[in-house]
């Protein structure tokens, strides 16, 4: 019997401690190019997933999987100047970056946020609660370019970038484990905007993530430990946000907001934001986590901004806001 064309390829991974290594970036971007033209076997697609899990995925393999996606996704052109991911979803502290994102957008930058929702139980998504709040989920790339251009704000939904990805992470739930998918889904940017933004939640992850920005030719990426591993600011931690500008590495530390370990929230809901949003009806947890992640995007912009310069001009953005953005669905 012929072997599988993708069985060198779960080899390569497989093959004991001392034989086993990590994919080349070419290797990496022809295996993720025969999963998305569904050329794999669902036993090989599991035990390739998986064995990438264990031995967590290096920058050169992200890069070589995004490369593979971005060349299937066919994006068109539409001009933004923020690329969000936001995979994660939240189940302790209520979604402030969300507020943070849009006060950024009534700021003037444009941004397209994408993400996954519903891979995992008892938490809420950015999907899902940007629709309550009257904001443009799209459902296709015409209406990601209107919204951009009257609101400076869309959401894209993976399944909209890559319907193979979405249907991988959708088996969250089968494997008992997140897969590479969300790691690299992160690192798409599918429109090419020149700043990035991307959290993690394992801060061994940072490293690679940075280098794997770096790799693609990302021009500009801020990439730190975010609250559930969405982009928020954590006020009540350090942060170290790691960055990419124009090829060079470099990172800052930025000091806690707050003192004490805040308690979680019982219920997270649209409600919430738009009090915080409308009537500045929000706790100082709130507060500071809103700040802190627009100042994160200042300095991504700024590099030579000090983080207290940049929470200067986060609360300025903050008070500028539209406040009448979020009283009435669109």
């Amino acid at each position: 019997m012929t072997e599988h064309p993708f069985a060198p390829y779960v080899r390569i991974l497989g093959k004991g401690k001392s034989g086993a290594r990590s994919l080349t970036r070419e290797e990496a971007n022809i295996a993720m190019g025969m999963i998305l033209r569904g050329e794999v076997d669902p036993v090989q697609l599991g035990a390739f997933l998986m064995l990438l899990r264990v031995k967590e995925e290096s920058a050169e393999e992200l890069a070589g999987f995004v490369t593979a996606v971005r060349s299937h996704c066919n994006a068109p052109e539409i001009a933004i100047d923020l690329d969000w991911a936001s995979y994660a979803g939240k189940r302790r502290q209520h979604p402030w970056y969300l507020l943070a994102a849009l006060a950024l957008a009534d700021s003037g930058l444009k941004i397209v946020m994408h993400g996954a929702a519903g891979h995992t139980a008892d938490r809420v998504y950015s999907e899902h609660l940007l629709r309550e709040l009257g904001e443009t989920v799209t459902d296709n790339w015409e209406d990601c370019a209107v919204a951009v251009a009257e609101r400076r704000f869309a959401y894209v939904p993976l399944r909209q970038v890559s319907a193979p990805l979405q249907d991988i992470i959708e088996l969250r739930n089968l494997f008992g484990l997140r897969s590479p998918v969300h790691t690299l889904s992160r690192l798409l940017n599918p429109l090419n905007a020149p700043y990035s933004v991307q959290s993690i939640f394992h801060p061994a992850y940072g490293d690679s993530h940075q280098r794997a920005a770096q790799l693609l030719g990302q021009a500009h990426a801020a990439v730190f430990k975010g609250e559930a591993g969405e982009a928020e600011r954590k006020p009540e931690a350090t942060c170290t946000v790691k960055y990419v500008h124009n090829g060079e590495l470099s990172e800052c530390e930025w000091p806690r907001l707050l003192e004490g370990r805040q308690p979680w929230q019982e219920q997270l809901d649209v409600g919430t934001l738009r009090a915080a949003w409308c009537h500045n009806d929000l706790s100082d947890y709130g507060h500071n986590a809103i700040l802190g992640t627009i100042a994160i995007v200042l300095q991504l912009r700024n590099p030579d901004c000090s983080p207290d310069e940049c929470l200067q001009q986060a609360a300025e953005i903050w008070q500028n806001r539209d406040l009448q953005r979020l009283q009435t669905s669109n």
